[in-house]
């Protein structure tokens, strides 16, 4: 069986889609958590001098959808079909388009710009979780074609950082999305994991 070691910061962001992915499919990982002060030390290590990076038998793999893509492709989760697995990629955009707002608006130092920043990333998170709660009303319980893909696992593993970020649980006003979320987090493998990661504000 491959080896496999993911290095990211200790906070759930970007790294926590693939933890999700990979406890989902009972894969045993080294989970390499690296604070902050420690970065320097470890930038030109990794491919783009960024992180996550998904290292598999001492090969190192960056960018976090595609590492997500890859690791969807070998458990069987990126659909059936091209047409499925275009349904799939579009909604992990469109996930991302929800997270990159909101993230941009909390990380911003400066108050007179962060101002600026917070109405329209607001207004674009309460469209998308109507959009998405639709969706996987629709699906079943899931984002597409009613079984388990890789953009649940995605929003799964974003929830954590985006309910720090708005100080509140994403999911509060949206029963089905709560309830996808819900049902990833009692999956043996992902609670297994959840139970033992270590506690962090993000």
């Amino acid at each position: 069986m491959p080896t496999y070691k993911l290095w990211y910061f200790n906070l759930t962001g970007l790294g926590e889609p693939i933890r999700l992915m990979l406890s989902y499919n009972n894969i045993p990982f080294e989970d390499k958590r690296i604070e902050f002060a420690d970065w320097p030390k470890y930038k030109d290590q990794m491919p783009l001098g960024q992180m996550p990076v998904l290292e598999i038998d001492g090969k190192k793999y960056n960018q976090s959808k595609a590492v997500m893509r890859c690791l969807a492709k070998k458990f069987g989760l990126y659909g059936s079909s091209d047409e499925e697995a275009w349904e799939i990629d579009a909604t992990a955009d469109a996930i991302d388009d929800l997270r990159i707002p909101l993230s941009t608006y909390h990380w911003e130092e400066n108050p007179d710009f962060k101002a600026k920043l917070k109405e329209p990333a607001f207004k674009k998170k309460e469209m998308l979780m109507a959009k998405f709660e639709e969706q996987v009303k629709k699906n079943g319980g899931f984002f597409v074609n009613k079984k388990l893909s890789w953009a649940d696992l995605l929003y799964a593993g974003y929830t954590d950082y985006l309910s720090n970020v708005l100080g509140h649980d994403l999911n509060k006003d949206h029963p089905e999305l709560k309830k996808l979320v819900d049902k990833i987090r009692a999956h043996p493998g992902v609670k297994a994991y959840l139970d033992k990661r270590p506690k962090t504000s993000l």
